[in-house]
């Protein structure tokens, strides 16, 4: 395989030892033919600007581009912008507090030429702490042609950036990110299976995700219309969906609200959307429930 896989890094008003973190676990990558991209999207005000920019500097690889953007623009635009400096056959990302495992890029990239793949994703593992307590995977997709892609994606959500690869002009073809509040790697796969682009899943944990302190599922209020914005995207889709399938929709999005309203101490409108949540569809609440439950006790035992 000689092809050149451009990774790209978003940098937020991150410590350098996090960011490091990130950046070594890719230039430790099994597949050496890699280019990094970092673009620092931290504010012109941000102390530790300058020691970031020293530090992305030294890096020692000859392959290694570092943009600092003038103002904030965002997740969305800075990668945009990473993409547009890249010079890879392949695009793969990795959020400043992700890590790759080792043979990240050449388990991945071998996969999409054997496959002849526009794009391929993979699981993340959520660690706490520095253990592992929870694999966010996607073993159940019934079938990968791009319909049957649409309607899991629309339910569960095909995401999880730092696991994506693509070819770099498929990516560019559908125009990459989306400028959204929230969910632009939603928005992004979305794009991809609209476009019919030949999408497959890696079952491989191949990217581990660091839990923040404050819990995995932060809402502003930027985030509170984010949200609405996406559901107001997959009611779009309802014509194409199972009555089924539209009543966990609502009952997610219901869900999810609650919790962003509770986050931001407006608990009359948190109350409510619960409500509505457990009416719009009472097993599922049961279920998810029950699954919560679960996972709780698997997560003591650990």
């Amino acid at each position: 395989m000689d092809k050149l896989v451009s990774i790209i890094i978003p940098t937020h008003k991150r410590e350098v030892e996090c960011l490091a973190n990130a950046v070594n676990s890719a230039l430790n990558q099994t597949y050496k033919n890699i280019e990094l991209v970092i673009v620092d999207d931290s504010p012109s005000d941000y102390e530790k600007r300058a020691e970031v920019k020293a530090y992305a500097e030294s890096i020692e690889h000859d392959k290694v581009i570092y943009l600092q953007n003038e103002k904030n623009l965002g997740g969305s635009l800075t990668r945009n912008r990473g993409i547009d400096a890249s010079t890879g056959d392949y695009i793969a990302f990795l959020d400043d507090d992700d890590e790759y495992t080792p043979d990240k890029i050449e388990k991945q990239l071998r996969f999409m030429l054997e496959n002849d793949c526009d794009m391929t994703f993979s699981n993340t593992v959520m660690c706490k702490n520095g253990k592992p307590v929870e694999v966010r995977d996607f073993k159940d997709i019934p079938a990968f042609d791009n319909e049957s892609l649409l309607h899991y994606h629309l339910l569960y959500h095909l995401t999880g950036t730092s696991t994506y690869m693509f070819k770099a002009e498929k990516l560019r073809e559908i125009g990459g990110f989306d400028n959204a509040l929230c969910g632009q790697e939603f928005i992004l796969m979305l794009k991809a299976i609209e476009a019919g682009l030949k999408i497959r899943y890696m079952d491989v944990n191949d990217v581990l995700h660091t839990i923040s302190a404050e819990g995995s599922i932060s809402f502003s209020r930027n985030k509170i219309q984010g949200e609405k914005n996406l559901y107001e995207i997959k009611t779009r889709f309802f014509p194409r969906l199972s009555k089924k399938e539209i009543k966990y929709i609502n009952f997610r999005y219901h869900a999810i609200m609650a919790i962003a309203y509770k986050r931001n101490s407006m608990y009359g409108k948190m109350v409510g959307e619960g409500i509505t949540a457990v009416a719009t569809a009472p097993t599922v609440f049961i279920d998810e429930c029950l699954s919560l439950a679960k996972n709780m006790l698997e997560q003591r035992k650990k």
